[in-house]
């Protein structure tokens, strides 16, 4: 990891919530402690999506959108190149089909300092539900391969479990970005997140950013919760 990047910025928040009014109260009783949160597909359908965009803007938050396009090539394009136009920091589409990869990349460096961040395998997914996909690879083959045919395209980054941070370091480069969603800070949460690590190993195995929402939205003082992950942050990242 060769950017300098403040501990708290680090962490970015799931903002998983179904409406602008949760999403607002959220952002309120959060504070900062959080300067950068994801939004994704259940805020999406609350009809307010790009006011809370906007609302995160005006409150001086990074912004992740995490819609993961999957298209062709020319509409994927079409609609990186309009999301640009918001104050967007990161970006997902699907790691798959170069061509489509490609056409996100090159939209997002025409319009501005937006970055296209490739999923990989999803954290909810194990070898198991690859196989019944029809994948033989392993989930670390899989994310290794589908990073290789991003990074070949021109994306900035991957989305991919800390599990496979380490290799994906090693093998994609100090500048290329992994954003690892699956935290659990206190082990396994018997949830949907099958390829997880704490926040620690994370770190220790290349991650940039990582992705937290439950242990902070369950948490009896989110608040305390997300500066406890900063302090774990800091005490995993090399200071500059």
């Amino acid at each position: 990891m060769s950017r300098i990047v403040p501990a708290r910025q680090r962490l970015i928040f799931a903002l998983d919530v179904s409406t602008a009014r949760e999403a607002h109260a959220w952002i309120e009783r959060l504070g900062d402690s959080v300067a950068f949160y994801k939004i994704g597909l259940e805020l999406l359908t609350s009809g307010d999506y790009f006011r809370v965009l906007d609302y995160l803007a005006e409150q001086d938050k990074r912004i992740f959108v995490d819609l993961k396009f999957h298209d062709v090539p020319a509409t994927v394009g079409h609609a990186v190149r309009g999301l640009a136009r918001f104050p967007v920091d990161f970006c997902t589409i699907h790691g798959q089909q170069p061509a489509m990869m490609r056409a996100a990349a090159e939209a997002a460096g025409a319009a501005g300092a937006m970055k296209i961040l490739a999923v990989t395998v999803l954290t909810s997914m194990d070898a198991g539900d690859l196989s019944a996909d029809g994948i033989t690879r392993s989930p670390a083959e899989q994310v290794l391969t589908r990073a290789q045919a991003a990074q070949a395209a021109g994306c900035h980054g991957v989305i991919a479990s800390g599990q496979e941070a380490a290799s994906l370091r090693a093998a994609r480069g100090k500048d290329f970005l992994i954003v690892c969603p699956g935290i659990r800070p206190n082990g396994p949460g018997g949830d949907d997140q099958k390829r997880t690590v704490g926040v620690a190993a994370a770190f220790a195995n290349g991650a940039d950013y990582i992705v937290v929402g439950r242990p902070i939205r369950q948490a009896a003082d989110p608040r305390l919760a997300a500066d406890a992950l900063v302090d774990e942050i800091e005490a995993a990242v090399p200071a500059a």
